[in-house]
């Protein structure tokens, strides 16, 4: 450690390095582009969505009504699920602006570069992580 103790503690969840500014406008605009993406995903599946609510279902049968049925649902899950995207997408792009981004929100240890680099919304590291789906 330096004597200005400004040294990047070393974690259990890879090797800590830090970012520089180029990584993290790469980051950025990964998870920007990322957000516009699902945006207009979910745009697209809740057109889709409205579009089949006001669709006549005279004349069909009960297994057209259970197949339409789960389409809709199929559809409203993954929007859904598109949208807690977007959210922990601008969660990630917060703490970089936070300044806080590659600490795990569990332990506060540095979270592991490449795993970050795989999984850039990781909001906890390796350790931590398992400990949670343990649970």
């Amino acid at each position: 450690m330096r004597a200005d103790k400004s040294a990047v503690a070393p974690s259990q969840n890879g090797p800590a390095a830090t970012w520089t500014e180029e990584e993290l406008e790469e980051v950025r605009q990964r998870l920007t582009a990322e957000i516009e993406e699902l945006t207009a995903e979910i745009a697209r599946a809740e057109s889709e969505i409205a579009a089949g609510d006001v669709t006549d279902g005279a004349g069909d049968d009960q297994a057209d009504a259970g197949a339409r049925t789960y389409a809709r649902e199929r559809e409203i899950a993954l929007t859904l699920n598109s949208r807690d995207l977007v959210a922990q997408n601008e969660r990630a792009i917060a703490r970089i602006d936070a300044g806080t981004y590659g600490e795990c929100e569990s332990c506060h240890q540095p979270i592991g570069k490449e795993r970050l680099q795989a999984f850039p919304r990781a909001t906890l590291c390796v350790a931590c992580k398992q400990k949670e789906e343990r649970r």
